[in-house]
């Protein structure tokens, strides 16, 4: 049976039946991968400034970079849905400024949007929302706010934090956003906003009672230098690589390759 291709519908009606699995991908063959091997959404990240351009955040990514990328995972025609982060500074700044940007997003490929922040960025999301423009929210560690954080760090330990969050997590459902993406907080935390919103969470370090999961595909599949703690590694691509490559210097010093089957005279 061929599978249907997933839908913010899908999402919404996942809630409390079954569990939600998506994954980050950055290109063409990996987004091809991802979804073969079953993912129910893909997030074109901003973390790919940092496991795959190199920076040391995701706060130098542009939206020129994101169009980018967004398009290669669109070509892929994937039937899982495509999320798209809007970077830093491309929807803070006013509701008309995230609609725009946003909408590049969209014509790109994008078939949802994910911005950081709760309560601060309401009338925002209202606004693409009311555009036509799926939502997922990000509340929790904000990676694009980690110059005020003072670095990459659990949040929600504190009685403010915790409420903060609750009260975030309840503004976006409220604003109309189809899911929420619940980044680094302990579990008990994430268990709360789970329970108390009628849309889905989607986890990332806040274990396992959300009612999804998202990682990074680098952490995944051992190719990120600096995986967070909470990543789980399922495989060490980066040791095959390395092989695989090693072999082709020796067989190319060594005048092993090309071999006659692959060449003709």
């Amino acid at each position: 049976m061929e599978r249907r291709k997933v839908t913010v519908r899908y999402f919404l009606e996942s809630k409390g039946k079954r569990r939600i699995a998506m994954i980050t991908a950055y290109d063409y063959p990996t987004a091809k991968l991802v979804d073969e091997a079953g993912v129910d959404g893909i997030l074109v990240g901003d973390s790919l400034g940092m496991v795959v351009l190199g920076y040391e955040s995701t706060i130098p990514v542009t939206l020129t970079e994101m169009l980018v990328h967004v398009a290669a995972v669109a070509r892929a025609r994937p039937k899982a849905l495509i999320v798209a982060d809007m970077p830093f500074m491309t929807y803070e700044t006013s509701p008309k400024d995230a609609l725009k940007n946003a909408s590049k997003l969209i014509r790109a490929g994008a078939e949802a949007v994910k911005p950081e922040g709760g309560q601060e960025i309401v009338k925002i999301i209202e606004r693409l929302i009311k555009a036509g423009i799926p939502v997922m929210g990000h509340i929790g560690l904000n990676p694009q706010r980690v110059l005020t954080l003072g670095g990459f760090r659990m949040m929600g330990r504190s009685e403010e934090q915790r409420r903060k969050i609750l009260e975030d997590a309840k503004a976006l459902e409220e604003a109309g956003a189809f899911a929420i993406v619940i980044e680094f907080v302990p579990a008990g935390l994430a268990r709360e906003v789970t329970e108390s919103v009628k849309i889905p969470t989607i986890c990332i370090g806040a274990g396992p009672y959300c009612d999804g999961q998202i990682l990074v595909l680098h952490d995944v599949i051992g190719l990120s230098e600096k995986p967070p703690s909470f990543a789980k590694k399922y495989a060490d691509v980066a040791s095959m690589i390395r092989s695989a490559v090693s072999n082709y210097v020796s067989e190319v010093k060594e005048g092993k390759f090309p071999s006659p089957e692959y060449y003709k005279e």
